[in-house]
């Protein structure tokens, strides 16, 4: 019999846990016909809440249900990877408890499997539910993704994809502790079937990220995708030689014709401040590679368990 491995992060979810459980298990009952085995991984990043003590409640009861358990909160990616890494099936799908990534569309990936494709991933088509602000960064983050970086990004892409155990082979091998997962996916490449379906609204509770937290991580993945930043430092740098060059052009000859006047102190100051704050944007760019490339070489570990089921 092959073997599904669902993975499931969680963070304070405990009013999802049960719910997800039930419709997986209704909506995947095809693919247990066909004989399918399932293992089900619950990861807890670190929950404050009764997320642990309600898998625990299933594990009692179901065999299948496991449970990994983080130290602390170490973040959706970290969760994720622990997932791919515990995960014993010959197919392996990364889901959210909170049941906006569709159990129903598990059967149509698989027939997407037997057609010779690696991996299937879904999309949304709209964004309904969602602010309108959130929704309109969120696409120009797409679009500017593909323009700067080589790797595929699909607007409205989801983490809930099913794989092959060669793609997830091939996502486990990149070990990097910056992890931009929805980068990674289209950097290892294989033959992807994506599949669209339209929003789904929460079960339950309260989505964890804000808007601040999705700009860090789009932030996360432009550094770790694209060296266009770099290089627009580099332009603007070499910019604004070139118009301080003009400028000394344009000093000497209103000098020598027009003689030295002691007004333009004002546009002076715009001058300096508006150049310092260029420099200090490029500063802040290198800033930041730095940084990415120090939590590399420190090679501290990507998450820590606390209790493994």
């Amino acid at each position: 019999m092959s073997l599904l491995s669902v993975i499931v992060p969680c963070y304070n979810e405990e009013e999802n846990i049960s719910l997800f459980y039930s419709e997986l298990l209704d909506k995947i009952s095809v693919l247990t016909e066909k004989g399918i085995d399932l293992e089900l991984l619950y990861i807890d990043d670190g929950s404050r809440d009764r997320t642990v003590e309600e898998v625990k409640k299933l594990r009692e009861k179901d065999e299948r249900v496991h449970l990994v358990s983080f130290s602390r909160n170490f973040g959706k990616e970290a969760a994720m990877y622990a997932g791919l890494e515990n995960a014993n099936g010959d197919y392996v799908v990364i889901m959210d408890a909170d049941l906006q990534d569709p159990p129903a569309l598990l059967p149509e990936m698989f027939v997407y499997l037997e057609q010779g494709y690696d991996s299937v991933a879904t999309r949304r088509v709209d964004r309904k539910g969602e602010p309108p602000i959130r929704s309109f960064f969120a696409r120009m983050f797409y679009r500017l993704m593909k323009k700067i970086s080589k790797t595929e990004f699909m607007d409205g892409a989801r983490d809930y994809r099913l794989m092959t155990r060669q793609v997830v082979d091939a996502i486990l091998s990149m070990r990097e502790y910056n992890r931009f997962t929805k980068g990674i996916f289209g950097w290892v490449g294989f033959r992807t079937k994506w599949v669209e379906y339209e929003n789904v609204e929460r079960a339950k509770g309260e989505t964890k990220w804000n808007f601040w937290r999705l700009f860090l991580y789009s932030m996360d993945g432009i550094l770790a995708f694209s060296t266009a930043p770099l290089l627009l430092a580099s332009v603007m740098g070499v910019l604004f030689c070139i118009i301080a060059f003009l400028m000394i052009v344009f000093i000497i000859v209103r000098k020598l014709i027009f003689g030295d006047p002691v007004s333009g102190w004002p546009s002076l100051v715009c001058i300096i401040l508006m150049t310092s704050g260029v420099q200090f944007f490029c500063t802040g760019i290198l800033g930041q590679y730095l940084a990415k490339t120090y939590m590399e070489v420190k090679r501290r570990p990507l998450y820590l368990i606390k209790e493994k089921l």
